[in-house]
């Protein structure tokens, strides 16, 4: 596990400057009050040689702390960098369902700010440092003037301390309830804006969302945060409660006790007042210390959510003579019910140059099943054959390489480069299939725009997958948001071009009036293929398609 030790050790020789740099500061600025009290009593012609030594301890003090601030702040930033760089890693590395299982909101969360409070936790370390030593060369100094009266400072330092802890552990935990409270929050604000357009048209579930829940975790978060804060203020003013009252017990009290000189009353309390600041500050820093333990618990947390795929690693695309499905099943749980639902046992053999529609009612699981026949589920039960030969846990990189897809939830990527580039022509050529050579180019291997419609940005996504030139192509609802004529270019021309390469396609659709231009129909029903049919479909002239174009 990653600790706040194991953070310091990776700094090095850095965080040993930086430390030594905070006490020499604070030490610094300890034996300033002890030089300003000194000043009081020391005759005219002193003063010159504690002027001097004045100035130099004003220039150490200065220029140590902001060698210790410069050198926290970019520990800070560099440890920040770091964590964020393993999370996006374990993301990366991580399989399909170790993702989903975490959700976006909690990884985004993460990024953001857990790991913003490690860097408070770094750029916080000189106070923390500094004041330190600034009690301690104070506390050093005190008993240098009377032992007996450091021993009461201490007792009230201690009891100060005690009951700053007490309230601070209830003020830390409203704010550890607030802080999960803000990840809700997130999930909230997203939908807010990702369900805007249905808000609008719905005032009621408007007014229910944004009144009801958010409106309900925000007011949680405001009273958590605010009792939390308040909490802490009262284990300050009970620290400076007990200070004042030692200052008024040593001004009153002691003095009358002991062989006190007018002097050493004076001093003690100067520097106590001086030391109140420090103790303050240094209590307030050190919950610092706790909240970037609990960021750093939830950043290993969430790698531990996240293990990686055994995969290898560089592997080239193999080639595609058959691919099998032999008994294969996967478990998920419906969205309306939250039960659990089964695809399988799914045995079926798909070959080049075969197009196949995968039909059935929504939640047949006809996308569960393209996540698994691409690999991005591996099976539960049975195995997955390419060319005969079982994919293994350490193949999964390599077999994915096989496959373009544009699913229904797709994201596009306005890189346009790929393992096997298109030129220029040939990009252009199928902008123009795709009717979008008016919206769209390419600059510096980019799209100019992605701010298109859903249909268009799909129409990209499938040149996308069309440059890549793998051997099986799969699209799941592709047409759904595309308008008559172009369903007819996707059915007619694109999908038998395809085929004509010899590609293996699969399509995930419900447009009934083109299942005669497929080889194949499967059907799902319940997580089971209740029907696979193979047909004689029509020739579809694809010379549009194919005009000017390479075919690569």
């Amino acid at each position: 596990m990653r600790t706040l030790i194991q953070l310091a050790r990776d700094a090095g020789g850095l965080l040993l400057l930086a430390l030594i740099a905070s006490v020499v500061s604070g030490f610094s600025n300890a034996s300033l009050i002890a030089l300003i009290n000194k000043t009081l009593t020391v005759e005219a012609a002193g003063l010159a040689l504690l002027g001097r030594t004045f100035i130099a301890l004003t220039l150490l003090m200065l220029i140590t702390r902001v060698l210790s601030e410069t050198v926290f702040m970019y520990l800070g930033q560099r440890a920040k960098a770091r964590l964020r760089n393993e999370v996006v890693a374990c993301i990366g590395d991580a399989g399909l369902q170790s993702v989903e299982s975490l959700g976006m909101s909690r990884a985004m969360a993460v990024l953001t700010q857990d790991l913003d409070t490690i860097v408070v936790f770094f750029v916080g370390l000189p106070n923390l440092v500094m004041y330190g030593a600034v009690i301690a060369g104070c506390l050093c100094y005190l008993g240098l003037l009377s032992w007996p009266v450091l021993l009461c400072a201490l007792v009230t330092i201690t009891l100060g301390s005690l009951g700053f802890w007490l309230i601070h552990g209830r003020a830390l935990t409203l704010l550890r309830s607030s802080r999960r409270r803000e990840d809700t929050l997130l999930h909230l604000f997203r939908a807010l804006f990702d369900g805007v357009k249905e808000l609008k048209l719905n005032p009621v579930r408007r007014r229910r969302f944004i009144n009801n829940e958010v409106a309900t975790n925000i007011e949680a978060v405001r009273a958590e945060r605010t009792r939390g804060y308040v909490l802490y203020g009262m284990a300050t003013s009970w620290g400076s409660f007990l200070f004042f009252a030692f200052i008024g017990g040593v001004l009153f009290l002691l003095g009358r006790w002991l062989p006190l000189s007018h002097p050493v009353i004076t001093g003690y309390a100067m520097v106590f007042l001086y030391m109140i600041i420090p103790i303050e500050g240094l209590l307030s820093a050190l919950p610092n210390i706790a909240t970037a333990r609990v960021a750093l618990a939830r950043i290993q947390d969430v790698r531990r959510q996240l293990p990686a795929e055994s995969l290898q690693r560089g592997a080239p695309m193999p080639a595609l003579k058959s691919l099998s499905l032999c008994g294969v099943t996967h478990h998920y749980r419906r969205e309306l019910d939250n039960a659990s639902f089964l695809l399988g046992p799914i045995t079926l053999t798909l070959r080049p140059g075969e197009l196949t529609f995968v039909i059935g009612g929504n939640g047949s699981g006809k996308t569960t099943l393209a996540k698994l026949l691409v690999g991005l589920y591996p099976p539960e039960e049975g195995v997955i054959l390419l060319n005969g030969e079982p994919v293994g846990e350490a193949d999964w990189e390599r077999y994915r390489q096989c496959f373009s897809v544009v699913f229904s939830d797709f994201y596009l990527f306005d890189d346009v480069s790929s393992e096997r580039p298109a030129d220029d022509g040939q990009i252009s050529t199928l902008l123009a299939a795709l009717q979008l050579e008016h919206k769209v180019s390419i600059r510096q291997g980019r799209f100019s725009t992605t701010a298109l419609s859903q249909g268009q940005r799909k129409r990209l996504a499938l040149l996308l997958a069309w440059t890549e030139d793998r051997p099986f192509y799969l699209f799941d609802e592709w047409a759904a948001d595309q308008d008559p004529a172009f369903k007819a270019v996707f059915y007619r021309q694109i999908l038998p071009d395809l085929k004509a390469r010899g590609k293996t396609v699969l399509v995930i659709t419900h447009d009934d009036a083109y299942f005669p231009s497929a080889d194949r129909l499967i059907k799902l029903d319940a997580g089971q293929i209740v029907s696979d049919i193979r047909q004689e479909g029509p020739v579809w002239d694809n010379s549009r398609l194919h005009a000017g174009q390479s075919g690569g």
